[in-house]
């Protein structure tokens, strides 16, 4: 499926990438009282970091993801998972049935949808009071090797920009008029790679790889020589797990806000 951001370069770097916090994940299914055989929808999942998670709590997830290169990644991941099953589909139309899931997540990948486009198609696929929830991992940019990261991507783009993926997803969600109670859940993750395997997950960063343009390659090499010089084997990188989590409006309310 063609969509406007392509991961197909960046499949195998991205199975690199850090896994999101088991305690915001637990709070999350906590609140939306998600349990053992719950239906969920994992929207964008890639190369199946999430999915994985949801699949070992017990519930049944259905794993949508546009990009073949990922979705087959995907699939070698959770080849031993009966309760999974992969589609393609991406965030504004899914091919999934209506009302038909207790919750809908995006793990790092609400922000490359059209965000009011895909809450219309998350509230039809979801059963009445079923869950929304959008999730990333963010790095702490004050720790002081991340710090100088940053310093290497500004200084070759002065105008970098993390746009919606860092953003606050409050007044996107409220303005559907679809959701009710938005609430913010945050874990602490500490992330522990070798130099090689760092290299490789910023191979994977779709958001510098946009803006970097024919700079992508030495951006990289920059962060490489960076890394290298700290003469260490390996590196405990601290993120953020942060999850915006919504309960669908009743479908009186719904049915109001799209007319």
């Amino acid at each position: 499926m063609k969509t406007d951001w392509d991961y197909t370069e960046l499949a195998q770097a991205y199975v690199k990438r850090v896994e999101y916090s088991d305690d915001a994940v637990d709070r999350m299914l906590s609140t939306a009282r998600i349990g053992p055989g719950a239906s969920i929808c994992d929207v964008g999942a890639g190369v199946a970091h999430l999915t994985i998670k949801l699949a070992q709590k017990g519930a049944h997830v259905v794993a949508v993801e546009p990009n073949d290169a990922m979705r087959r990644l995907g699939r070698e991941r959770t080849a031993g998972m009966d309760n999974v099953r992969w589609t393609e589909g991406s965030g504004e139309a899914t091919g999934q049935p209506s009302s038909a899931f207790d919750l809908v997540t995006f793990g790092s990948s609400f922000n490359v949808t059209d965000r009011p486009v895909t809450l219309r198609e998350t509230r039809r696929i979801l059963k009445n009071a079923g869950w929304f929830a959008a999730m990333w991992n963010h790095r702490d940019l004050d720790d002081p090797v991340q710090s100088r990261i940053e310093y290497i991507i500004k200084a070759t783009i002065p105008g970098y920009d993390y746009g919606a993926r860092r953003e606050d997803q409050t007044s996107v969600i409220e303005a559907s008029g679809l959701f009710k109670d938005v609430r913010r859940i945050e874990g602490n993750v500490t992330h522990k790679q070798k130099i090689p395997e760092l290299v490789e997950a910023w191979r994977s960063h779709a958001t510098l790889h946009r803006q970097a343009g024919a700079k992508f390659d030495q951006i990289i090499r920059d962060i490489e020589n960076m890394l290298r010089g700290l003469n260490k084997a390996e590196l405990s990188i601290p993120y953020t797990t942060r999850i915006w989590l919504a309960q669908a409006a009743d479908a009186d309310g719904a049915i109001t806000a799209r007319q």
